[in-house]
């Protein structure tokens, strides 16, 4: 579906011309359970995206469709939820409440969402959502905010209405993707540099198709046990904020006063910012084999020190091994299923995908979804007709 097509549907529903605006879902390549500790990411915009599109109404009404999410919606804009529904519709709901807080006031709208990025796939449909949502309410509102500004106030969506303690990287790269670029983005100061993706490579992701259950209350574990690292190293480095601050020689140097799973949490992040900062020195160089070598890295950190990987997943990087083109992957996204991050030579990638489809349905009896993929552009947003 285009923004046009989207546009003739929201008329026949509801009568009026919409403003369209969209966003990107994003895969990381690599500086994983690293935004929230303040640290390093390069991810790239996709060409997946979600689409919103808003128009007024006469009233003090909200009321929110999609066209392929069940559940229609109807709030009142005087008197909307303190907390979530449980449903897709927590996430425009979250950017509303923001965007009160935030001193704006918002007037009756109709808004109808459209959603290409695979849900439960680990390439944050949920930002793109949020993102677009927020472009939708500025559009309708002729509110004007820097892109930064839209990602911070998604973000606070996400932690302080959903629940869900995201970093900012996922809602960054949906506002300030670049075609054919990674984004290497300090996730503290929002400093960030655009690293050009080599013309013959190819991103090829692969879906796993599982969704194990302990996704979100691990992840929020995950956040608590490195928060309790900092708290243990700060006896003796008391300017440390997060994990970012921490290098390798003084985690080790203190490692037998934190408990064994503490210390392997924080391991995973602090040697993951080095990672990262290396990767984007590689891409840059197109020095492949060694930027895949650490992705093979990344993903053995993330499965025995983080624990976040699962079998399918496992087994998705494992096919991957041998295949013409292919350079390195690694899971990517929170963890326990979604997807794993390929870098293959474009002219490869189609049989690439093929092979790697037919191995992982071979050992699991699951078809997986397999997106050959290039980095897209960020956020857009249509005027109001």
């Amino acid at each position: 579906m285009n923004s046009a097509d989207l546009a003739r549907q929201f008329e026949s529903a509801f009568g009026q011309a919409p403003a369209i605006c969209s966003a990107p879902g994003r895969v990381n390549l690599i500086g994983e359970h690293t935004d929230y500790n303040q640290g390093f990411v390069m991810p790239c915009a996709l060409g997946f995206r979600t689409w919103a599109a808003i128009a007024p109404r006469d009233d003090q009404k909200l009321r929110l469709r999609s066209t392929e999410l069940p559940g229609e919606f109807e709030f009142d804009l005087s008197g909307l939820p303190s907390k979530p529904l449980g449903k897709w519709c927590d996430y425009v709901l979250g950017v509303a409440t923001v965007l009160r807080k935030m001193g704006h006031s918002l007037q009756g709208s109709n808004l109808l969402i459209h959603g290409e990025v695979p849900i439960g796939a680990g390439l944050s449909s949920s930002a793109a959502l949020e993102v677009a949502s927020a472009l939708a309410f500025l559009a309708r509102h002729r509110i004007q905010l820097p892109a930064r500004e839209v990602a911070l106030l998604c973000q606070s969506a996400e932690n302080n209405f959903v629940g869900a303690r995201v970093g900012i990287m996922d809602q960054f790269v949906a506002c300030l993707g670049k075609t054919g670029h990674a984004l290497l983005l300090d996730c503290r100061s929002l400093e960030f540099g655009l690293v050009p993706v080599p013309g013959q490579v190819q991103i090829v992701i692969c879906n796993t198709k599982v969704k194990h259950e302990l996704a979100g209350g691990e992840y929020n574990r995950r956040r608590e046990e490195c928060e309790q690292g900092v708290r243990i190293l700060s006896q003796w480095y008391p300017k440390i904020e997060a994990l970012r601050d921490v290098s390798l020689q003084q985690l080790e140097e203190h490692r037998q006063a934190l408990p064994p799973v503490i210390y392997q949490r924080c391991l995973h992040v602090v040697c993951e910012n080095r990672r990262v900062l290396e990767s984007g020195r590689l891409l840059q160089a197109g020095e492949l084999a060694r930027l895949g070598e650490l992705m093979r890295q990344s993903h053995r950190s993330l499965r025995d020190l983080y624990e976040v990987s699962c079998r399918e997943l496992d087994i998705m990087t494992e096919v991957a091994e041998g295949l013409p083109g292919y350079w390195g992957g690694r899971m990517t996204g929170g963890g326990f299923g979604g997807c794993t991050v390929n870098l293959v030579n474009a002219a490869e990638a189609d049989r690439f995908a093929e092979q790697i489809a037919e191995r992982y349905r071979s050992k699991t009896g699951i078809s997986p979804d397999v997106y050959v993929c290039s980095a897209a552009d960020g956020a857009s947003a249509e005027s109001m007709r």
